[in-house]
């Protein structure tokens, strides 16, 4: 499938053109013909003779604009200034920062924000550690830990690669929920390690979002660290995507009209992502799912069943089916993809049942083209922005760990995560809700407030104490503290 120009591609180039003539036009006609698009082109200096222009063209890839700066170069009277990349502008510095809730403007601040007073709140926590929760960063912080093994699509690319990914997932915690996010990426691949680590550091954070950890070692790390921490951790890989997943289909199911324990789903993918989904749409209800990897449908009679798989085959797969992946989805009523490129074509989509859904998740190309797929399928969604239906972790894990935060969860299950999807997918109401329009945007405004709630509502009933939770503490400190020198202090 041809990569359509993108703005994660684009550049800004400075021309020095002549005054007069066709110039500008011919620079618009050079990019268009070299396949590119002009989003931009502003004069930045004028004189008698020449114009300075900055031209910004979206391109399909690196490779892509550099043949757009050479067909540019044979323009007559243009010369090439300085070109710059807009993504690693963005980038340069790092895109996130920490910054201070209070000025600290003269010595009395200084005394109160540190030294001596400081100490004060120091042993008032030392002597009941649940205020930390209350006067400190650790109630709104969350510690996004990668070892950089599965980063993107990517692959293994290592901690430093790793970080402007983390950079970007906490500046989208503090975006939409409001939460300091911290990334923490590790130089050891070691589950062992990766689990001492992660306690070591806890006692600072609210939760732990693991990010970027290659299979079958993620699930041995979280399954860990869940049974040793007091504080809820999610690995977005698996449990963001699978909860995102689930509200699609629920609202491509409402679409089609077809009942969620009724339908057949084929995934291709079993890794960390496909495990986790196939995990939550059964507990959501269904009940037919077939699996296939690289070496075809999951099923008993394999050789090669890991752990992982194992559970797979003996869930899964009711008729005992075996063979290939193109063979499992003829009459299948939905196929998810996470897994490779180009695994099926418009073939295959056509041996699918009637009003097929088709969830093409591979990133950047999926499983199948989109614009095949919607030849036969009635709903077709992808993890790409640039077609309908964008399957994108960032609706769901700020509005799951603002809801954690803000019940004070010690720790996170199917129960809230499927409080999560239920919730996502009301955001698109019935008159909204279409083939093109089954999950929203990641801009919706009521995304995160609205997971948020869901999630909070589900972590207060596990707890079992829905009269006394907190009532979303998120612009203050709330509650009170017996400092034992002074009464009760409303803080």
């Amino acid at each position: 499938m041809a990569t359509a120009p993108s703005v994660s591609n684009s550049i800004t180039v400075r021309l020095e053109v002549p005054a007069t003539g066709n110039a500008v036009s011919s620079i618009t006609t050079a990019v268009e013909s070299s396949g590119g698009s002009v989003t931009g082109l502003d004069v930045t200096a004028s004189g008698l003779e020449a114009l300075r222009i900055d031209v910004t063209v979206a391109a399909s890839s690196v490779a892509h604009g550099q043949e757009i700066v050479e067909k540019l170069r044979t323009i007559d009277g243009v010369s090439i200034g300085r070109v710059s990349d807009r993504t690693f502008l963005m980038h340069l510095g790092g895109k996130i920062e920490m910054s201070s809730k209070l000025p600290i403007r003269n010595r009395d601040d200084l005394s109160m924000i540190y030294t001596p007073g400081v100490a004060r709140v120091c042993m008032a926590i030392a002597e009941n550690p649940d205020d930390a929760r209350r006067l400190t960063i650790k109630r709104n912080s969350v510690a996004v830990v990668t070892d950089g093994s599965a980063v993107l699509g990517l692959g293994n690319i290592g901690p430093k690669a790793a970080l402007p990914v983390m950079e970007g997932k906490a500046a989208l915690f503090k975006r939409f929920a409001g939460i300091d996010a911290w990334p923490l990426c590790l130089d050891t691949q070691d589950a062992d390690e990766i689990v001492a680590i992660v306690k070591a550091i806890a006692p600072g954070f609210a939760g732990i979002n693991l990010e970027d950890i290659s299979a079958p070692r993620c699930f041995e790390i979280e399954a860990r660290l869940r049974e040793a921490l007091d504080i809820p951790v999610f690995h977005d890989d698996q449990h963001g995507t699978a909860i995102v997943v689930l509200a699609a289909l629920t609202n491509a199911l409402k679409v089609v009209g077809k009942e969620i324990g009724e339908i057949r789903v084929v995934m291709s993918g079993a890794g960390a992502a496909g495990t986790a989904i196939l995990k939550l749409l059964m507990a959501a209800g269904v009940v037919h799912a077939t699996v296939a990897d690289v070496r075809g449908v999951v099923h008993r009679g394999r050789d090669d069943l890991n752990d992982s798989l194992r559970w797979i085959a003996e869930n899964t797969n009711r008729s005992g089916r075996t063979g290939t992946l193109k063979e499992a989805v003829a009459d299948a009523d939905v196929f998810i993809g996470v897994s490779a490129p180009n695994v099926l074509d418009g073939d295959d989509l056509a041996t699918m049942a009637k009003d097929a859904i088709v969830f093409a998740l591979a990133n950047p190309d999926p499983e199948v083209d989109p614009a095949v797929a919607r030849q036969t399928a009635a709903v077709v969604a992808t993890g790409r922005s640039d077609f309908p239906n964008q399957i994108n972790n960032v609706l769901v894990f700020p509005g799951v760990f603002r809801g954690l935060l803000d019940a004070q969860s010690s720790s996170v299950d199917t129960e809230m995560m499927l409080a999560a999807a239920r919730a996502l997918a009301t955001t698109v109401t019935d008159e909204e809700l279409n083939p093109n329009y089954i999950i929203p945007s990641v801009f919706h405004p009521g995304v995160a407030k609205t997971v948020a709630a869901a999630v909070r509502d589900a972590a207060v009933a596990a707890r079992g104490d829905a009269e006394t939770a907190p009532e979303r503490p998120t612009a203050g400190i709330v509650g009170t503290l017996d400092t034992g020198a002074f009464p009760a202090v409303q803080l």
